[in-house]
C-alpha cells in the first residue's frame, strides 16, 4: 500500500478497526477514510453505493461485524445472520465495482468446524458441522469469505481473508450479558471485587482450550497481510499457545486483584471444547504476535478502568 493511497476502515469505532487505525498511522498512512455509523449504514445497499461511488478508496480492511459472545449469538441468530451477511456483501461488492485495488476481509475462528482436527489449518473450512451457538455469525463469515475468493477467481481481485482467533485489547466491549469472554470476566471480577463479593459464579465447566490474540498484534498482522500476501485460502492470525477457560479466569481474576472464590455453573454452555489455529502459514509469510496473554490482560484493564463509556455498556 502507497503510503498516501486512500485507505477505509469500516468499522473504526470497533475494537479491531480502531487498532488498525492506529497501526496505519503508526505506519506513516496519511489518507485514512472512516464513516461512524450515523454516517454510514453498511446494511443500506444504496448508502454503500453512493459513498464507494464518491470516495473510491485504493484499499478496504473490512472489519466492521455484528460480533457478541455465546448468549447474544443464541438470542439473535437471526439478527445476527442478516446483518452481517448484508453489511459484507454490500461493502465487498461495491469495491468491486468501484476498482478497489485490494481488500482484507476479517472473518473470526468460529467458522471452522466444531470438531475440526486441531490446530485448525485454513483447508478444514466446511469439512464438517459448525458449532450450534454461533452458527449464524460463522454462515454469515464464510459467505463474505468466499464472495471475496469468487471475485478473486471471476474477476482477477486481489481480495483476501484473514481468520483471527478470539480478540481482546483496547476499546473492547465489557457488556455483562453481550461481550466475549475474557473482557466480561474483567467486568465481572472488577465489580465483584468494588462490591466485596466473596464468590463469583462462572458459565460452564471451565475446560474448554481457546486461545487469545491481543488486538494491536492483530493490526499488525493486518497491515503487514496488506503488503505481502495476495491468495485465494484464508490466512489464520493467532497465537498458536491456548489455555483452559479455568486458566483464563484465574489469569484475569489475578490481574484485577479479585481473592474471592471461583464456582462453576455446569448448567451453562461450554461452547466449542477446543479451538486453537494453526499458524504455521502465518508465521510463514514473516509474522508472529509480540504481546503476551497476561501483559495484554493488564493492558485491557487499564482500558477499561480509564474508559468509562466502555466500562458502561
Amino acid at each position: 500500500m502507497e503510503k498516501d493511497a486512500k485507505i477505509y476502515v469500516a468499522g473504526h469505532r470497533g475494537m479491531v478497526g480502531s487498532a488498525i487505525v492506529r497501526q496505519l498511522e503508526k505506519e506513516g498512512y496519511t489518507n485514512i477514510i472512516t464513516r461512524t455509523h450515523k454516517e454510514l449504514d453498511l446494511c443500506r445497499q444504496d448508502a454503500v453505493e453512493e459513498f464507494f461511488a464518491k470516495e473510491k478508496p485504493d484499499y478496504v480492511f473490512l472489519a466492521a461485524a455484528k460480533v457478541g459472545g455465546i448468549m447474544a449469538n443464541s438470542e439473535a441468530l437471526a439478527d445476527f445472520m442478516y446483518d452481517n451477511m448484508v453489511l459484507e456483501m454490500n461493502v465487498i461488492h461495491e469495491a468491486w465495482k468501484n476498482g478497489c485495488k485490494k481488500l482484507m476481509f476479517l472473518g473470526s475462528s468460529c467458522i471452522y468446524p466444531r470438531m475440526a482436527p486441531q490446530p485448525m489449518k485454513e483447508s478444514c473450512l466446511l469439512t464438517s458441522e459448525l458449532e450450534k451457538t454461533n452458527e449464524a455469525y460463522a454462515l454469515a463469515k464464510i459467505s463474505g469469505l468466499k464472495y471475496c475468493e469468487f471475485l478473486n477467481r471471476q474477476y482477477g481481485t486481489d481480495y483476501i481473508s484473514v481468520m483471527p482467533t478470539n480478540l481482546y485489547g483496547p476499546n473492547d466491549n465489557y457488556h455483562p450479558e453481550h461481550s466475549h469472554v475474557l473482557p466480561a470476566l474483567i467486568r465481572r471480577f472488577h465489580e465483584a471485587k468494588e462490591a466485596g463479593l466473596k464468590e463469583v459464579t462462572c458459565w460452564g465447566t471451565g475446560t474448554p482450550l481457546r486461545e487469545f490474540l491481543y488486538v494491536d498484534d492483530l493490526a499488525d498482522a493486518c497491515v503487514y497481510l496488506m503488503n505481502h500476501y495476495s491468495g485465494n485460502e484464508t490466512v489464520n492470525l493467532g497465537t498458536g499457545k491456548e489455555l483452559t477457560i479455568k486458566e483464563l479466569t484465574e489469569l484475569v481474576a489475578k490481574v484485577v486483584g479479585y481473592e474471592g472464590e471461583i464456582k462453576w455453573d455446569s448448567t451453562k454452555p461450554d461452547g466449542t471444547p477446543r479451538k486453537l489455529l494453526d499458524v504455521s502459514k502465518l508465521e510463514g509469510l514473516g509474522w508472529k504476535y509480540k504481546t503476551e496473554l497476561e501483559e495484554g490482560i493488564r493492558l485491557t484493564y487499564d482500558d477499561f478502568l480509564h474508559n468509562p463509556m466502555r466500562a458502561e455498556r
